[in-house]
């Protein structure tokens, strides 16, 4: 039974049944800041109504609300490039140097079947659910099983997905380009007007791809209202490249083939020139800013800050590293600070507000999806979060957006909703059996990551301690159960 404005009982998942809620914050995060005194209706998988609670409960007095005392009512973070296919590898990376693609990610996924291939992706699902992710864009596979088993996931978990279909047609074995692009239509058509499923097209790397399949995959989305997506300016090694067998960098080579514009989303872009900056702007192109891949795997961090300043549109990714929107937006708020604000003595690198904006509203932007998430707004999906204020680490609150940034954490977030309807309940799916998914992905990971000829740089922890302790004086005496 749902409890009445001034009930103290525990709220459960059973309160969430009905198609339509009126729910009653503490505060909601919209637009213009936390609001206090706010009433949310949710019908039909939308946003109905956002307003004074007072004048909501007097408009609908057939309606049972739903009181969420010390309760935060924020949009879904949007993951704005993810690799949805990568999970089943995850820390194999760690400590690896960069374009660690060629050598773990691209055999990694050429051993996925269609099994797999689902499996992994309902992992990653999970997990960004989990971590406060209400959509994520994934930026295509290049297994060769059919991406309904990536769909299916997103429909079994509830993820709002941006589905990418890899359009590479340079290298050994890939098909005409002809035959790419009839089935780059047809992804279009496929999965046109979904609840969940929103399709995209990709390229991986500019150098992967014709001119001409880089100018029509991306006309195709113009035409069809969706996403061109490529990943940029990542690497040394590819800016090298590029230079030497085009005599342009890789954002100058998308500029020249045509494929720059409102459409693309180009993921990294972290080694880039003025001049590149200008393209981005004066093209309208959005990018996918990747701290954590930074971090863990990059050369650069990208000029978030001065995207900001010069009006490009840009939203937060995760890379697949980590699915923690709250990690993420501390991620990108201090790699902005150490790389830029400090040499400059910019202590404020943009605020808390900069960096909820991006990973909500502006990245659904960049993603393709405004109009569709991204707010707490009439019209929009149902896409978002109930987390507990009521933590020592929210308390007190004087500005609760650089809160929110810095002090935040996943286990905060209470309740995950997409198209209305509650997916997660206190970190768990309320309708599927997620530790059963842990144990067959533990049962079948070994074998996916056994048959692929994937090639570590750098040691495990294990043998990397070995190597350490071995090195010390004396080390004839030491051995690992010491």
């Amino acid at each position: 039974m749902s409890p009445t404005p001034y009930s103290t009982d525990p709220l459960a998942p059973a309160d969430f049944a009905d198609e339509t809620l009126l729910l009653l914050p503490e505060e909601v995060l919209l637009e213009g800041g936390c609001a206090r005194d706010r009433a949310v209706l949710v019908a039909d998988g939308r946003f109905a109504e956002v307003g004074e609670r007072r004048e909501l409960l007097a408009r609908h007095p057939e309606l049972v609300p739903i009181e969420l005392p010390g309760k935060l009512l924020m949009p879904g973070f949007i993951d704005a490039h993810h690799h949805l296919t990568q999970s089943l590898g995850k820390s194999l990376v760690f400590g690896e140097p960069s374009e660690i693609f060629k050598r773990i990610w691209v055999p990694l996924e050429g051993s996925l079947d269609e099994r797999l291939l689902h499996l992994s992706a309902k992992l990653a699902a999970l997990e960004a659910l989990r971590g406060g992710f209400t959509t994520a864009v994934d930026a295509g596979t290049r297994a060769s099983a059919e991406l309904d088993g990536i769909a299916g996931a997103a429909e079994e978990t509830g993820l709002r997905c941006v589905l990418g279909f890899i359009c590479n047609d340079l290298g050994g074995g890939r098909p005409d380009g002809g035959t790419i692009r009839r089935a780059a239509e047809r992804h279009l058509a496929d999965w046109a007007g979904h609840s969940l499923v929103h399709p995209s097209l990709a390229v991986s790397i500019p150098e992967v791809a014709s001119d001409a399949m880089l100018r029509d995959a991306a006309a195709l989305c113009t035409e069809g209202g969706a996403i061109f997506q490529t990943h940029v300016n990542e690497h040394l090694q590819a800016v090298e490249r590029s230079l030497v067998a085009r005599g342009q960098r890789p954002l100058e080579h998308l500029h020249a083939a045509g494929a720059l514009g409102p459409q693309t989303l180009v993921a990294h872009a972290t080694l880039v020139t003025p001049w590149e900056l200008n393209l981005l702007r004066d093209t309208g192109t959005a990018v996918a800013v990747n701290p954590v891949a930074s971090s863990w795997k990059g050369n650069a961090v990208a000029p978030a800050l001065q995207m900001a300043a010069q009006g490009i549109r840009f939203g937060l990714g995760s890379d697949g590293t980590r699915s923690d929107a709250f990690r993420l937006l501390d991620a990108a708020e201090t790699s902005q600070r150490l790389a830029f604000g400090l040499a400059s003595g910019d202590s404020s690198c943009g605020g808390g507000w900069l960096w909820l904006d991006h990973a909500t509203r502006a990245g659904a932007d960049a993603a393709g999806l405004s109009g569709v998430t991204g707010a707490i707004a009439p019209g929009l999906a149902a896409d978002f979060l109930l987390v507990d204020l009521e933590v020592p680490e929210m308390t007190p609150s004087w500005d609760r957006p650089w809160e929110l940034v810095r002090y935040a954490n996943r286990d905060q977030i209470e309740a995950v909703f997409t198209n209305g309807r509650l997916r997660l309940w206190q970190g768990w799916p309320v309708d599927w059996d997620a530790r059963a998914l842990l144990a067959e992905v533990r049962e079948a990971a070994g074998a996916a990551v056994a048959r692929a000829p994937i090639q570590r740089v750098h040691p495990t922890s294990a043998v990397h301690r070995e190597r350490v302790m071995a090195s010390r004086p004396g080390a004839e005496a030491w051995t690992p159960h010491e």
